[in-house]
């Protein structure tokens, strides 16, 4: 009965949107998804919007776990005596939490890239209602121009997305080595061979560091202040 009465007190708002994004993720229903959306009135340009702004915070979370990861990775190259099962515990933890916000960002760029298509879809349709001939070659160049400012910005994104996998690879290959060989031998291997994927990293950072500067430009032109 409590949670009951608790359930009861929920925003209207708020209920609404659980119960309709449960229904759209039990059966793929997008479109119940957006019509409880847009009773609170929020449309499909509004939910890009959001989307872009979690893609780009995504993004920096990463971005900062494959820094800790690597620099967890160079302190145990380094590390010299002690307990060495602890140190592969540190770093198989800041392993396991890069390859989850890797798929974070995975999951956010599909999610970006559904509601776009549907913002597309909708905007031309809406498009070809309008009958003035002005009106609507003017609607048509700002879908145009919008679509081509998203494709930069999706573009970058994915392009951050794809230095993570062989990153991630090269993490795990040097947690797995660790596990095998928790001696000062496996340590003096590590120092050995963390040089080889510093490259990749960087690489990686850079690109997160450019994907994020298109969402910020992006999100800054889609509601110019």
């Amino acid at each position: 009965m409590t949670t009951s009465r608790s359930t009861s007190r929920l925003p209207r708002a708020l209920a609404l949107i659980l119960l309709l994004g449960l229904a759209a993720s039990l059966t793929g229903c997008a479109q119940a998804y957006y019509s409880a959306m847009e009773q609170i009135g929020h449309d499909k340009r509004d939910i890009l919007r959001s989307r872009i702004e979690g893609g780009r915070n995504d993004q920096e979370k990463a971005q900062e776990q494959f820094k800790t990861t690597y620099e967890r990775l160079k302190e145990t190259a380094a590390y010299d005596g002690g307990d060495l099962e602890a140190k592969y515990n540190e770093l198989n933890s800041d392993y396991e939490r890069s390859v989850s916000r890797s798929k974070s960002v995975t999951s956010r760029i599909n999610s970006i890239e559904n509601v776009a298509r549907d913002l597309w879809t909708e905007w031309q349709a809406e498009i070809d209602l309008i009958g003035s001939q002005s009106l609507r070659g003017q609607s048509r160049k700002i879908l145009n121009d919008t679509k081509s400012r998203y494709q930069r910005v999706i573009g970058a994104m994915k392009r951050a997305e794809s230095k993570m996998p062989p990153v991630l690879d090269a993490f795990r290959d040097q947690v797995l080595f660790m596990k095998h060989n928790l001696n000062a031998r496996a340590i003096a291997a590590l120092e050995g061979s963390v040089g080889e994927i510093e490259n990749d990293v960087e690489s990686l950072i850079r690109e997160i560091d450019a994907s994020i500067r298109e969402a910020e430009s992006f999100l800054a032109e889609l509601d110019p202040a």
